[in-house]
């Protein structure tokens, strides 16, 4: 019987800087979080924290299986709107377009969009709580 894979594991750091923002790290990288109640418009507030990292699991998701699947992109944008419900606070609803550059089939279009939905560790979070869709699209 083959051993278990060992699971993958992540750790953020974030401290509050003052009452204006706050900060996260991990690695080498660090990333400014609007954390003051009246908005900070040079960070991410935490619920446009949950669609960037979306959007970068969509991204990454597409870096993962395009080599696999041989297919050919030049880009790749990722576009959502996210609305919040006010009691209980949570995010209700996530719409996305992924749009994606390049003279592939519409058929292989489709399979990159099944991946993107089946294999994403974000998506596969957010999906449950959430009224999640939306389409991929040639550029």
């Amino acid at each position: 019987m083959a051993d278990a894979p060992t699971p993958l594991t992540f750790q953020v750091r974030a401290q509050r800087l003052d009452a204006h923002a706050s900060q996260a790290r991990c690695k080498q990288a660090e990333l400014a979080i609007d954390t003051d109640l009246a908005g900070n418009p040079a960070a991410f507030n935490p619920a446009e924290l949950l669609l960037a990292a979306l959007a970068g699991c969509m991204i990454k998701g597409i870096e993962r299986v395009a080599p696999i699947l041989k297919f050919e992109l030049r880009g790749v944008e990722v576009r959502l709107h996210g609305v919040r419900q006010d009691v209980p606070p949570r995010m209700a609803s996530i719409r996305y377009e992924i749009i994606v550059d390049t003279d592939e089939p519409d058929r292989r279009l489709a399979l990159l969009h099944d991946n993107v939905r089946k294999y994403g560790t974000v998506f596969n979070t957010v999906a449950p709580g959430t009224d999640l869709s939306g389409e991929l699209r040639r550029a």
